[in-house]
């Protein structure tokens, strides 16, 4: 897998760029809001996914690794493909998508360009256990009575969860078991021991 690309930018286009790396130009298409950041002559730093089709290979680009893991897991859901993946990140942030799926927010899936309504349905069905809840820009998960201390930590014990095969419901309960310990190590060292918070979120999702 291609996780990172840097170079320099030798053409933009309406959705793609094309970045010159090791003298190499490689053609990558892009979200609208990510191709927005970059300039001709200017250097591009994008976390990359690699689509493998019978007749291409095709390397997307993306701002973080948020939209790229994001981008991979709708590529999961039946009938969407790195078009229409892409198209949802124009329109909604990782977040929103968190939000909507969380919600049973059809309209809002409704607003990207190819996604009617059974379309919408389908991918809050698909998603559901897929996607962990929304996290704000301050860290704090949107989960309605959830108070967890801000920090990267807990996309990062999600996202682990998650790669163990525990839903997005489990994870946020987990998430929350964690909080105090989270806080301490916080308040004590400046940020939290992420291995030992995950040791102790598996914990928690094993007691009957």
């Amino acid at each position: 897998m291609i996780a990172s690309l840097t170079g320099t930018v030798v053409a933009l286009g309406l959705d793609h760029v094309v970045v010159e790396t090791g003298g190499v130009g490689l053609y990558v298409p892009c979200p609208p809001r990510v191709l927005a950041d970059l300039r001709i002559g200017g250097t591009a730093q994008l976390h990359t996914a690699l689509v493998v089709r019978e007749d291409s290979l095709t390397l997307y680009g993306f701002s973080s690794a948020e939209e790229r893991e994001l981008f991979e897991v709708l590529l999961g859901v039946s009938g969407i493909g790195p078009r229409l993946a892409i198209a949802m990140l124009a329109v909604l942030t990782p977040d929103e998508v968190r939000s909507a799926v969380a919600g049973d927010d059809v309209a809002t899936l409704t607003r990207v360009p190819g996604i009617g309504r059974k379309g919408a349905q389908r991918l809050v069905l698909e998603l559901k256990d897929r996607l962990p809840a929304a996290v704000s820009s301050t860290g704090v998960s949107s989960v309605p009575g959830a108070a967890l201390p801000a920090g990267p930590w807990t996309e990062q014990v999600s996202a682990a969860l998650r790669s163990l095969g525990w839903g997005a419901r489990d994870a946020a309960a987990a998430l929350e078991a964690v909080a105090p310990a989270a806080t301490e190590m916080i308040a004590e060292q400046g940020e939290p021991d992420v291995a030992a918070l995950l040791r102790t979120a598996l914990r928690s999702l094993d007691r009957p």
